[in-house]
């Protein structure tokens, strides 16, 4: 192992001479120019335009972000506003709904009305008219029991049968 180190240390590459040294300044200088001409101007714009569109990128990512943010508390606002919406409607439903019954009720109230007074009405008909038939009855039977106490009277005292007979034929029947 030993000589291989020693047999490296006398290797050219390793210890160039003035010369080497030289031209491969001047070929890497060449290179160098080159390269910087031909090279790195094309990686510089590619590496610039490269970061501008990451930054384009990260800029255009950072406005949806905002817009989807904005975009969100706009929804909230509007699903806000949806359920105030739907609140609102429920309840005037529901007010619709009591004023319907109440409405009915009172209309209910009114026709139960309407017949309680009807009835009454019918009612008091049938008792004026049950109370006239009962007078018409009464009236009748008072007039049969008049009549046949006149037609004995009348039986036994001839001048007041004939002033019946007078009235009789004084009244002219149509």
């Amino acid at each position: 192992m030993m000589n291989n180190i020693l047999f490296l240390s006398g290797f050219e590459v390793i210890k160039p001479d003035f010369g080497l040294f030289f031209w491969t300044v001047i070929a890497f200088g060449i290179f160098w120019f080159l390269m910087s001409r031909f090279a790195f101007g094309p990686i510089r714009d590619a590496l610039k335009t490269r970061e501008y569109d990451i930054q384009s990128a990260l800029d255009e990512s950072k406005l949806a972000r905002q817009e989807m943010e904005k975009m969100n508390s706009e929804n909230e606002k509007l699903l806000a506003e949806a359920r105030a919406e739907r609140a609102k409607i429920l309840q005037e439903a529901k007010d619709t709904k009591n004023e319907i019954i109440k409405e009915a009720k009172e209309k209910a109230k009114q026709e139960a009305q309407k017949i309680v007074n009807a009835a009454q009405s019918e009612i008091e008909n049938q008792k004026n008219e049950a109370m006239a038939a009962v007078k018409a009855s009464a009236g009748n039977l008072a007039l049969e029991i008049a009549e046949k106490v006149i037609r004995k009277e009348l039986k036994s005292n001839p001048e007041q049968a004939s002033f019946a007979n007078t009235l009789a034929n004084e009244i002219k029947l149509n």
